[in-house]
């Protein structure tokens, strides 16, 4: 008993490690007083803020839910120090507007986290490249090739395959009156419909690459999202105090492994004489630009891999993630679920399976996938840097101030939005409402970001959710005891805090699959 009451608790040993080093940090800043950044400046409305930490106690449990609520105390724009990181929290459209549409080239670039810098190779990927001749090349590429109107059309018959077969396994689940984790499946199927289309191959085919990959991308996701001290105490910075340099190294040199395996197929292929698929996926496109010494930029392999680490990362769990968020609704409230299920039997038949080209005729279909992205946008805020000094709304914002613009709260603004948080897809019908874009040309609704850093796969994304919601509507009744929780959970995608978990049941006698 004496020599158990002596042994030495790890997880304590930890947690007082960490208190003391804590104080020993705080103790320096007191006897230092160092002098306060910032001042003579006139600053956003901001609250109180702790020694060390700033205002980084403020943000938990969900950041956009927390900001949301400092927003309606202090106001639409408000002043924090995450640390030692200043940072600006936009949360109207009349203050989104300022900073991403009128002084938009102050705030061109992406801040550069310690994770998101080695993930994506000396951010050599897009997403996080630094505004420049670089990013503007591979914006000018990806809107005119790798995500363009061509290339999408031309990769339709992948996504249609994807839901058919996702459909095929719902209805097998259906006649065996088995519970489905939608989570889970829908994310499957995202991950088979990017594989495809970006390097022509069929991770679950593979089960031990395919749960490589979900692994991958939630690793990546969770990593990226993830606090990590050395970004915001400059105390810190060069010390690992939460082990993510082991994961960090962990999870690139496995993303390498698979990337340069998957380089070396295709390189095989060409060899071989194959010369690759008869349509060129996304790999190929980039593999192309590579070789072509004539090309605008020259890419290195880095860029193109930290590229498709970006599409994987992005592309795969959001729109599964809308998809969910959306069924979610129409379950909760039947009587919108059935008018949209009229829309499709009128405008679609029973006959065959909807389609991406029956979408433009179906307005409601369209209705509900604005409003699931208005409540449930599955980047709740867009985070950028600014470049220079200058001045917003009357206060000074300095260069390597953070800006956060908070689009989830944006979403909800009574100002903009009748019963903001009641799930109403007939506002979309409305005059005034119908003409509502969601590619950042109205900032009272910005599921995709605005102006030049604007997400650039918004195409793709939504005609994978209009065409994945439209089929399970279309195919299936949904049972769940009672009604569906709708509480959101932390991640940097909005994933909800329960998994969707339903029974599929059989709607048509004869599964409309050919068409």
């Amino acid at each position: 008993m004496i020599e158990e009451n002596f042994k030495v608790n790890p997880k304590s040993f930890a947690i007082f490690t960490s208190i003391t080093i804590l104080s020993i940090i705080i103790l320096r800043w007191l006897i230092s007083k160092p002098a306060r950044t910032g001042a003579g400046l006139r600053l956003p409305p901001s609250p109180i803020g702790l020694p060390i930490i700033g205002h980084l106690h403020l943000l938990a449990p969900i950041p956009h839910q927390a900001l949301h609520k400092l927003s309606l105390r202090y106001g639409p724009l408000i002043f924090l120090r995450l640390g030692s990181v200043p940072c600006v929290v936009a949360s109207s459209p009349e203050t989104a507007k300022e900073f991403l549409k009128t002084h938009e080239l102050f705030f061109a670039d992406r801040p550069q986290s310690k994770a998101v810098s080695y993930l994506t190779y000396g951010s050599a990927d897009f997403s996080y490249a630094p505004f420049g001749a670089y990013w503007k090349f591979m914006k000018k590429l990806s809107m005119s090739q790798l995500l363009g109107g061509q290339t999408l059309e031309q990769l339709n018959f992948i996504r249609k395959e994807e839901v058919v077969r996702f459909l095929r396994i719902l209805q097998m689940k259906a006649k065996e009156k088995m519970k489905v984790d939608l989570s889970g499946d829908l994310i499957r199927m995202s991950n088979n419909v990017i594989c495809r289309m970006t390097m022509s191959r069929r991770c679950s085919e593979n089960e031990g690459e395919a749960e490589e990959v979900r692994k991958l991308v939630e690793e990546t996701a969770e990593i990226i999202g993830k606090f990590n001290l050395a970004d915001y105490i400059s105390f810190c910075k060069n010390f690992d105090l939460q082990g993510f340099d082991k994961r960090l190294e962990d999870v690139r040199r496995r993303f390498d492994h698979m990337m340069e395996g998957i380089l070396e197929e295709k390189k095989a292929a060409v060899t071989a004489g194959g010369g690759g698929t008869a349509v060129k996926d996304i790999l190929d496109i980039l593999l192309d630009i590579h070789k072509d010494e004539n090309a605008e930029m020259k890419l290195s392999l880095e860029n193109i891999k930290a590229y498709i680490l970006d599409i994987f990362a992005a592309g795969t769990d959001t729109s599964a993630l809308t998809i969910e968020w959306a069924l979610s609704e129409l379950i909760n409230n039947p009587s919108v679920l059935e008018k949209l299920r009229e829309e499709i039997d009128t405008v679609v038949g029973k006959n065959r399976l909807i389609s991406e080209a029956d979408i433009s005729s179906m307005p409601y279909l369209q209705a509900i996938v604005k409003e699931t992205l208005r409540l449930h946008p599955t980047g709740p805020m867009t985070v950028r840097e600014c470049t220079k000094d200058c001045e917003i709304n009357g206060y000074n914002i300095q260069a390597k101030t953070r800006l956060f613009v908070n689009i989830w709260a944006i979403g909800r603004d009574p100002d903009y939005w009748k019963e903001p948080l009641k799930f109403m897809p007939e506002r979309f019908m409305e005059e005034g409402c119908n003409g509502i874009d969601v590619r950042g040309q109205h900032f009272h609704m910005l599921p995709f970001g605005s102006g030049r850093r604007v997400c650039p796969g918004a195409s793709l994304a939504l005609l994978v959710v209009h065409a994945g919601l439209g089929a399970l509507v279309q195919c299936f009744d949904w049972e769940v005891d009672g009604m569906v929780d709708m509480t959101e959970g932390p991640g940097l995608t909005l994933p909800r805090a329960k998994p969707l978990v339903c029974t599929p049941v059989l709607r048509l006698n004869l599964l409309p699959l050919l068409a």
